[in-house]
């Protein structure tokens, strides 16, 4: 299919700023390596990885859902909690960098870190390797398919082609885009126009729908986080309250929202980021127009998931 006769270019006028942006369609297929993402997969919901045996990625990544968790935090290795809220795993291939704080460039980065995070499952990559290496089933999958068989790349290579596969094509909006002007509702195509006369779609726009730019949390009114974002990684003033601007993708399905998962509702955290974000409370019309327009925006669940569950 060729998308770009769907392009929406758009340029929306902020104080003193001019920005372009786009929205496309999904595409409906994604590349990656199928042997080696099954074998991401197993991995993927495998305790093994974790120090106590008990925590998977599945754990904290609800993949028969949203891809993410349905509470602000979710609880690791030992009952501590994660330092931020779950982000979704769903889509996360076409985000620019990885994590709300952007540590990581991308997917293969990304999946060794929950590993040694102390509060997710506090393990090292030297005994998770001596772990594979001492299952014959994973020496065979990872000899079949690496050179090298089990090491730290071939670990973080076989989990990131199971997250390539993690892609939600299809919403109602991807087909609204497409030219069915039918497949969503007049309130619905309402909100997207509000959305983006309001200025949403400044930061939340691309493939994604968000998560290919930084932005700061708190513009027009302080932000009261506790965590300083970027900051903690750059060590400079201006990233302080800085954070991956998320996908919107499915956004009706990951509550609870923000960083900290400190809003609980779509509808109250669309009214937070109008405050903080824009500088302006949304009416009440306005914005039941525009959850509506973000409840378009739940894809289809890749086939590659349809037979995992929940595992905490």
């Amino acid at each position: 299919m060729r998308y770009s006769h769907y392009f929406l270019v758009l340029f929306v006028v902020l104080p003193s700023i001019l920005v372009a942006t786009e929205l496309v369609p999904m595409p409906l297929k994604v590349i990656y390596d199928d042997a080696k993402a099954q074998l991401g997969k197993k991995l993927f919901a495998d305790p093994i990885l974790s120090k106590n045996k008990k925590i998977s990625c599945l754990s904290c990544h609800d993949l028969s859902s949203n891809g993410a968790d349905t509470v602000a935090y979710s609880i690791g290795i030992h009952g501590r909690k994660a330092r931020f809220n779950t982000p979704t795993i769903y889509n996360a291939t076409y985000n620019f960098r990885q994590f709300w704080d952007g540590r990581s460039r991308n997917l293969k980065e990304q999946a060794l870190d929950p590993i040694e995070n102390p509060n997710e499952m506090g393990n090292s990559i030297k005994q998770v390797l001596l772990d594979l290496k001492a299952n014959a089933e994973y020496v065979k999958r990872f000899k079949h398919l690496y050179d090298e068989g089990i090491s730290k790349d071939s670990l973080s290579d076989a989990l990131s082609e199971f997250g390539k596969a993690l892609t939600t094509p299809n919403s109602d909006f991807d087909y609204y885009l497409q030219g069915d002007k039918s497949a969503i509702s007049t309130q619905a195509i309402e909100g997207y126009r509000l959305f983006q006369e309001r200025g949403c779609i400044s930061c939340h726009n691309g493939i994604n729908i968000g998560g290919n730019l930084y932005n700061k949390f708190g513009i027009y009114e302080e932000s009261q986080s506790k965590e300083l974002g970027r900051y903690e990684i750059t060590q400079k003033v201006e990233d302080k309250f800085v954070f991956k601007v998320p996908s919107l993708r499915n956004v009706s399905l990951t509550a609870p929202y923000m960083h900290d998962g400190s809003v609980t509702s779509l509808e109250d955290a669309v009214n937070m980021m109008s405050k903080y974000q824009l500088g302006r409370p949304m009416k009440d019309e306005e914005l039941h127009a525009i959850v509506a327009f973000l409840q378009t925006l739940v894809g289809e669940r890749p086939s590659i998931v349809k037979d995992m569950n929940a595992s905490h």
